[in-house]
Parts: structure tokens; C-alpha cells; sequence
């Protein structure tokens, strides 16, 4: 472990422009996740909680020029959404995040939207099947048609984007494995927001940052993984990418918040790719939380504009 904690502070060497100061708009937010943290037991549905990350999407409204094109793809629901800017014939296929048992296209639909209009990509989002209703490997096997059909239908893998944010950004890699192991050609570039990389829970942040994370539990990601993955090991390289083997994945760009309990999921995918010989753009946010591009703050459009900067400035 004092390995682990030695590649750690090497990295957080090579960080740059990392925020000084945390924004009054980011300090609102951080209250209101922690009154919801403070009230979250164990005996909470799975339901209330799939109903409560709906209702947090009604907080951030998209704006009124991104076309939102609903869809069926594969036999599952999906949306378009495009931002006046996007290129044609570059697409991001976009993974939601929800622990693998909620999320949809109503709760990523603002990330989406931003995410179009900085990487000037259509964006794709679909609607894998979920946990425990559909456990592992369910969400692999649907996010591979995907883009699969995303191929068949004339799209270049070489503008092709994928990505996604905590689960879903596990499910990005986990999706990765299955098409390079299959032979497949790969997308072009992977963005990862706060992935969930361990499904052991073994990172030291699950601990060191138990306090400072104002919207994870360390009592809700220990109980979370069984529902997807029952009773497969849990270092499984697909559900645990921090255990796969990365060579020839494309280059990456991780970003994730010093202020949460699955930093070290991060941490250790950045060591792990880039000695898989992986180019990795890597950046710890201070002061910021689990996925906090979600929510219409500074910091998060900050985020946002650097991955539009990686993302335009790789793809001509």
C-alpha cells in the first residue's frame, strides 16, 4: 500500500492549474449533498434512490438550443443530444453513471448537453440495462451492441468518442476490454469522470476520504456491488478494471475529485494504464466531489471545457 501512496503523490506532482479556491456556488451545492448524506440509511430502496437521482436532474436544466432526439437502439431507449456546434460523423457514446443499478437519459441529459457543445460530438446516451433486475454482465453486453451499431451504421471508430462517469466510466472500461479482446477497433479516445474501478472498495480514500466526501458513503459502496455482480469475484477485470490489463487502449483523459472516497479508484487506473504504456491526461480537482460535472458550477464547466480541449484537439 505505501507503493500505492508513493505513485499517488507522484502524480499529484504532474497536476496543473488545479482550482486555489473552491467557488460560493460549489460550497452550495457541497451543503446540499451533505444534508442528503446525513439522511441516507441503510434500509432506502432501490427505487427511492433511482427516484432521487431523477429528481436531482431537475436542477439543471439543458439549454434551449440542444436538439434532444429520442431513440430505440438495439432494443434499448436512448437519446441523441446535440449541441448547434457538432461536428458530423463524430459521435460520444456516453455511459451514464448510477452505481449500475439507476440512472437514465433524464439524469445525464445536462451532462450530455455540455459535453456535446464542448467536444462539438453528438452525444449518445442509452439506457443499458440495470442492476439487480439485470446483473452483471447485462450493462457489457449492451453497451458492446452499441457500439457495435454505432459501427454497422457507417460510423468511424477514429470519431468515435466513449466515456462515461463513475459507473458508467467502469462500464467505459469494461466495454474497452470486451472489443479489444474480441479484435474489435477501438474508439478513438475515452473520458472518464470519477470511475468506479474497484469493486473491492480496497483504495485507502475509501477511509481517508470518508469525512470530506459530501455525497458517498463507504457503507453504500460496500453494499452497492453485490446487486451487479452477485456472486463473481469481485476483482473480475471487467467489474475491477484496476486489475485488467489496458495495453493498446486509447488515450484516456481522468478526471475526479480530491474530495471523494473513490479518488484511488482513479489513482490507480492512471498507474495501471500508464504502465500498460497508455497515454493518460489526468487531473485530481480539488475541493470538488464525485462527478461534479453534473451540477451547474464553475468548476464543473471548467472540467468540461478541458475535456473539449482533449477531445477537438485529437480529433481533426
Amino acid at each position: 500500500m505505501n507503493e500505492e501512496i508513493h505513485k499517488c503523490k507522484r502524480i499529484q506532482y504532474d497536476l496543473k492549474g488545479v482550482n486555489e479556491m473552491a467557488s460560493q456556488e460549489s460550497l452550495v451545492v457541497r451543503q446540499f449533498l451533505k444534508a442528503g448524506k446525513s439522511n441516507q440509511t441503510a434500509e432506502a430502496s432501490i427505487e427511492a434512490a433511482r427516484q432521487g437521482l431523477e429528481a436531482l436532474s431537475t436542477l439543471t436544466p439543458v439549454s434551449p438550443d440542444i436538439d434532444i432526439e429520442k431513440t430505440v437502439i438495439e432494443g434499448m431507449n436512448a437519446e441523441w443530444v446535440t449541441a448547434p456546434n457538432a461536428v458530423e460523423g463524430r459521435v460520444f457514446l456516453y455511459l451514464h453513471g448510477g452505481a449500475y443499478i439507476m440512472g437514465s437519459c433524464n439524469t445525464h441529459r445536462y451532462l450530455a448537453s455540455k459535453l456535446s457543445r464542448s467536444t462539438a460530438a453528438r452525444v449518445l446516451v442509452p439506457e443499458y440495462r440495470l442492476a439487480p433486475e439485470n446483473p452483471y454482465p447485462a450493462a457489457i453486453e449492451d453497451a458492446v451492441r452499441i457500439y457495435r451499431w454505432l459501427i454497422a451504421a457507417g460510423y468511424s471508430s477514429a470519431n468515435i468518442v466513449i466515456g462515461g462517469d463513475s459507473a458508467g466510466g467502469g462500464l467505459t472500461l469494461a466495454t474497452l476490454l470486451s472489443l479489444r479482446d474480441e479484435g474489435e477497433r477501438l474508439p478513438a479516445l475515452a473520458v472518464l469522470l470519477s470511475p468506479w474501478t474497484d469493486m473491492e472498495g480496497s483504495g485507502e480514500s475509501v477511509k481517508t476520504r470518508a469525512e470530506a466526501d459530501p455525497w458517498l458513503s463507504p457503507d453504500s459502496m460496500r453494499q452497492t456491488p453485490r446487486l451487479y455482480i452477485r456472486d463473481l469475484d469481485p476483482r473480475h477485470p471487467l467489474v475491477s478494471p484496476i486489475h485488467a490489463d489496458l495495453t493498446g487502449f486509447p488515450p484516456m483523459l481522468i478526471h475526479v475529485g480530491n474530495d471523494e472516497i473513490l479518488l484511488d479508484d482513479s489513482v490507480r487506473l492512471v498507474n495501471r494504464a500508464r504502465a500498460a504504456g497508455v497515454e493518460v491526461n489526468f487531473k485530481i480537482w480539488d475541493d470538488m466531489w464525485h462527478v461534479f460535472q453534473t451540477f451547474a458550477i464553475p468548476e464543473g464547466q471548467m472540467s468540461i471545457d478541458e475535456i473539449g480541449d482533449f477531445v477537438v484537439n485529437r480529433l481533426k
